[in-house]
Order: structure tokens, then C-alpha cells, then sequence
């Protein structure tokens, strides 16, 4: 931690860094359970994909760990007599589960409902003291950077950096009297509170976006200025109001294969699943493209590309970000002609009903390399109502991107806020009162 606290009267320096004189800078091994505080997940490869069953006892691993709580969505289970034969280590209240390998500082708190959950391999097991520790204080104080750093610098392993029971049990720790403890996270479970809250809201936010896509882009509902039609008329993958087209790609879009022959220096950009077009090297972290791009292909504002090898996934983008561009030869660029607003025909691609019809497409593509290029792309169809009720399904759309938008915005401040007042509790540079 950022030794704020250097010189300050009434601090001293530990082995943590400058701390107030009524705390303590100990060792987490001296902060738990005699003989059985720290113990390592037990399966190993004694665990093999036949042990696990459908319904058991479940088996925490690295994967459940998500912001400090257990994720049940994806848990493994075993059954109880093969729990018994590994003497399987069950877990109780305030336990903290610590993450051997990957993310290291990656941590769970098991909650009353979590009892009985078993430590699985890849995870170590921190039973403490209580009478000395309050568990939702330490989970806070695991949450660090302070943390995340120290276990990078001390972890083993050359490929992976891993840890193990005796490196946790040397961690240092800035130690406040048990009240001061409670109280300090007590005044971090408000903005958990609010935090979690918001991202309740936000995921329900995501679902009714994704419900109205569903429903406003193939016409099953209709905006209040729109008449319901009368009749429907079938096509391959829905039934589209009568009133509506039903045109192939190649009707109201055209290939663009403008290439960088002249080596401009353009930005490189790459298409993500979720975020559609970003800076190549920004999202990458590095440099990941040819130092020659006079072979990528040149992008504009407004037009469509996607990687003809990943397009099944959800890898398509339209550029709204910057004025022009270069991606990959891999790239299949294109864009709309009059008849189709890009914003429309965009949240027409992103629905479900159009991932699966990108895999179908890939699958039956002529390209052993499972590409789906624009010749088998453009003639896939797409809904069309007229430009009229596209504008107003994406005003709709907009709308709800925008109250998206805000929620997001309002977690990241949460968030920060947390982590500053984190900083000050946790280092004892403001005292709380009780």
C-alpha cells in the first residue's frame, strides 16, 4: 500500500507500511485456525469428468470466484460418497477461498447459504480466528491492490505464477482492534449494496434491450404508430409482418475492397464480440498486426466489417468511431445502400436469431476453413420494414443503449468511490468512529 501515512503522529511502521499504533502488522498464518487454517484443495487428478454428477455436493473451483462471492452458475458437483473417499474438505461460514493460479488476489467469502460447498482443486482454503478477525474486513482487505501486488511479487512457478499454503500464510497484514474491523466493513457493504444493486439493474436493463430487439426487429411487435399487419408471410428463420421485406444482404448492401495501397499510416482496428470496432493495439494491449498494412483493407464511417473466421461468434461491427480506418485481409467490409438505415440493419445482426444464423451459414460455407465470405454472407436475408419504422425501432433502441449508458457510468463511479474510501480505511489514514 502507498505509505500516506509516513511520519504521521500516532502511526508506526510495520512490515504492511505505516499503520495507527493500536493496529497490528502480523503474518495471516498467525490469524488462523491452529493446524487447520490453511489447506489446498484435495482433488487433483484424483477427480475425473465421470465423478461429477448432477446433483451432489458442490465443488468450488478458481472459475466460481466472481468479485469477492461464489458464482453457483456453472458449480460442479460430486456425490457424497466420493466426497467421503477424498475426505473432501467442506467449507464453513467466513472462510476465504484464494485462487492457486491464473488471477492471483482472485478471492471468495462463503457465506451461511454456502456450507457445506467443497474447497476444490485449484483453490486455497483460509479458516481464521474470529475471536481476532471479522471475515467481511479481511475479504475487503484481499481486494486490494496491496494484495494483488504482494502475491505477484512472492508467488512461484515460471510459465504460471502459482501460491500455495505456506505463501498465504506468510502474507502480511494491517490488522485493526475487531470493532474498528466490523465497523470498516460495515461502511464498504453500503456501496457493495449499491454497487451490486446496480448491476442488477443494468442486467435487467440488457434483457428488455435484448427482449425488444427480439420482438421489434422481426415485426412481433409493433410501435403504436405502426398498425399490427393483418397477415404474416414465412420465411426460413421467421415470420415477418406482410407489410414487410424480406430482401438477401446483396439487395441493400455492396462489398467494399478498398485496400491501404498507398501504406497510409490509418489506425489498425479489430472487432470484438461486445464492443464492436476498437483500436487494434489498445484492445490487444500490443501490437498484434503486420508492420506492412498496405494489403489491409480500408474502412469508413458508416460501413460494416467482420472476420470472415469468427463472424459465428457475434464478430461484427459498424464504424461509428472514427472516420476511416484499416482491418485485416480477413476482413469483410461492406456497406448499406439507401433502402437500410446501418444502425437498423446492426441490432438486426446482434440478435440471437442472426448468431445462429452466422453458425448455420459458416457451417454450410464451401470454405473448408470454415470462413463465411460474401458470396454465401449477401445472400442471407434480412427483416426490412420501411425506413420509417427502422428509424423509430432504433430511436427506440437508442433509448434504451442510453439508460444503459448512465447505469454503467453510475457503477464505474461507485466503484471508484469504493476504492478510494478502501484506501483510506483499510491503511488507517481515516479512522472510523464507533
Amino acid at each position: 500500500m502507498k505509505d500516506r501515512n509516513e511520519n504521521r503522529l500516532g502511526y508506526k511502521k510495520t512490515k504492511v507500511g505505516w499503520i495507527p499504533e493500536d493496529w497490528h502488522g502480523l503474518h495471516l498464518g498467525s490469524l488462523c485456525i491452529e493446524n487447520s487454517g490453511i489447506k489446498t484443495g484435495p482433488f487433483g487428478s484424483q477427480l475425473h469428468t465421470s465423478d461429477y454428477v448432477d446433483s451432489g455436493i458442490p465443488v468450488i473451483m478458481p472459475t466460481n470466484m466472481l468479485a469477492g462471492r461464489v458464482s453457483k452458475t456453472q458449480l460442479s458437483k460430486i456425490s457424497e460418497e466420493k466426497a467421503q473417499q477424498l475426505k473432501a474438505q467442506r467449507c464453513q461460514t467466513g472462510d476465504i477461498l484464494f485462487a492457486r493460479r491464473g488471477e492471483l488476489g482472485r478471492c471468495v467469502l462463503i457465506t451461511e447459504s454456502e456450507t457445506g460447498f467443497l474447497n476444490g482443486t485449484g483453490c486455497i482454503r483460509v479458516r481464521l480466528q474470529k475471536s481476532k478477525v471479522y471475515p467481511m474486513f479481511m475479504i475487503n482487505f484481499f481486494s486490494t491492490t496491496y494484495t494483488k501486488n504482494w502475491l505477484e511479487r512472492n508467488a512461484v512457478g515460471q510459465t504460471m505464477l502459482n501460491l500455495n499454503a505456506e505463501i498465504i500464510s506468510a502474507f502480511p497484514v494491517a490488522l485493526p482492534p475487531l470493532p474498528e474491523q466490523k465497523k470498516i466493513a460495515e461502511i464498504l457493504s453500503t456501496w457493495d449494496e449499491a454497487i451490486e444493486q446496480t448491476h442488477k439493474l443494468i442486467e435487467a436493463k440488457k434483457r428488455r434491450k435484448k427482449a425488444l430487439m427480439q420482438q421489434l426487429l422481426t415485426g412481433k411487435s409493433r410501435l403504436p404508430e405502426f398498425a399490427p399487419s393483418k397477415g404474416l408471410r414465412s420465411f426460413r428463420f421467421f415470420d415477418l409482418p406482410e407489410d414487410w421485406d424480406c430482401p438477401q444482404i446483396r439487395d441493400v448492401a455492396q462489398e467494399y475492397s478498398e485496400r491501404n495501397t498507398d501504406g497510409n499510416d490509418l489506425t489498425v482496428l479489430a472487432c470484438s464480440k461486445h464492443m464492436g470496432f476498437v483500436e487494434s493495439s489498445e484492445y490487444f494491449g500490443k501490437r498484434v498486426f503486420s508492420a506492412e498494412t498496405s494489403n489491409y483493407k480500408i474502412i469508413r464511417r458508416g460501413y460494416f466489417g467482420y472476420p470472415s473466421n469468427h463472424i459465428e461468434e457475434g464478430s461484427i461491427g459498424l464504424l461509428l468511431s472514427h472516420d476511416i480506418g484499416i482491418v485485416s485481409p480477413i476482413y469483410t467490409v461492406f456497406r448499406c445502400n439507401d433502402s437500410i438505415i446501418p444502425e437498423y440493419l446492426y441490432a438486426v445482426f446482434k440478435t440471437d436469431t442472426f448468431r445462429h444464423i452466422f453458425a448455420i451459414s459458416t457451417n454450410a460455407s464451401v470454405d473448408r476453413r470454415g470462413s463465411l465470405r460474401w458470396r454465401e454472407f449477401s445472400l442471407i436475408r434480412v427483416p426490412l420494414p420501411s425506413i420509417k419504422e427502422q428509424q423509430a425501432i432504433v430511436g427506440v433502441l437508442n433509448i434504451a443503449d442510453n439508460e444503459i449508458v448512465q447505469l454503467e457510468t453510475k457503477l464505474k463511479a461507485l466503484e471508484k468511490q469504493k476504492r478510494g474510501l478502501m484506501q483510506k480505511l483499510l491503511t488507517g489514514e481515516v479512522r472510523v468512529s464507533l
